[in-house]
């Protein structure tokens, strides 16, 4: 049981923290059904993400023992048997596709589509280069989509930004390349053993990309705050403030990526990285107070 719940991944449901993304900025987040929607969407989605998990990981056995540290992951190491893992996968598919038909229609072909999309990804596009970042970037958007079809159901109004998605998409890219340049790094000479499209990656390429990717995402958010419908929305430009946290999120990502080991597992490293986890906090908390202060 314990290697099954370490495969799961649980630390990586931090990810799904984007699907408050929309009851967020739909200034709902103060009324309980709609923060018991988005709970139930984030833990619908986190089901989900770890059913894809168990099967990517039981398809890629032999590259990660060649892997330092994922050597190490219950099934790599022979813990977890590929039995186990086919049995814990259906119903954890099963009981995160039953919330997202509770949560609605629309909720449910988004959680439809990111499960076949894990399931491509883990077959076919993890072994394409460019496209197997930008199939979890596309991962991502569909988890900000879903965070906006999730209150629909009993908030008709509710609207899907698309500078949301926008935002999302160049976001998830630099996060993507940054974890491809770092494992690049780390691997050396075993990079292709370990991940075999990192053969068709070079450190130039990645630094060009990240460049692009970083400088999008920032040039799309602080667009996002001063774009004429967003003030229109929100009533105040104030949101502009908030720029200088995200610059600096990017900013330090980049440095641990390229000065340190880390930027492997985004995940860990947001949770690891106090400066990095202080400005998401306070970012997060300047959003809070522009948008329900008052």
């Amino acid at each position: 049981m314990g290697a099954l719940v370490r495969s799961l991944r649980l630390r990586q449901w931090i990810k799904n923290l984007l699907l408050f993304a929309g009851v967020l900025f739909s200034q709902r987040l103060g009324e309980p059904e709609m923060a018991l929607r988005a709970l139930a969407g984030f833990i619908g989605f986190g089901f989900l993400a770890s059913a894809g998990y168990l099967i990517n990981d039981l398809r890629d056995v032999a590259a990660d023992r060649q892997h330092p540290v994922k050597r190490l992951r219950p099934i790599a190491s022979g813990a977890l048997s590929a039995a186990a893992v086919v049995a814990a996968a259906t119903p954890l598919v099963g009981a995160g596709l039953a919330i997202a038909l509770w949560l609605g229609p629309g909720f449910l072909s988004v959680a439809v589509s990111y499960t076949l999309l894990n399931l491509l990804y883990s077959v076919v596009l993890k072994r394409q280069v460019l496209l197997d970042v930008f199939a979890i970037s596309v991962g991502f958007v569909l988890r900000a989509m879903a965070g906006v079809e999730l209150l629909r159901p009993v908030a008709p109004d509710t609207q899907l930004s698309p500078w949301l998605l926008v935002c999302t998409f160049f976001g998830a890219l630099f996060l993507g390349f940054a974890k491809r340049r770092r494992e690049l790094a780390n691997a050396g000479e075993q990079a292709s053993r370990q991940r075999p499209v990192l053969d068709r990656y070079s450190p130039e390429l990645l630094d060009g990309l990240l460049a692009v990717t970083a400088s999008a995402s920032l040039i799309a958010y602080a667009l996002y705050t001063i774009w004429p419908g967003t003030v229109a929305k929100f009533g105040t430009e104030a949101l502009l403030y908030t720029v200088p946290f995200v610059a600096y999120g990017i900013f330090r990502y980049l440095y641990l990526v390229r000065a340190t080991e880390q930027g492997e597992d985004p995940s860990l490293v947001l949770i690891r990285d106090a400066p990095l986890a202080v400005c998401v906090g306070l970012y997060l908390v300047t959003v809070l107070v522009i948008l329900y202060g008052s």
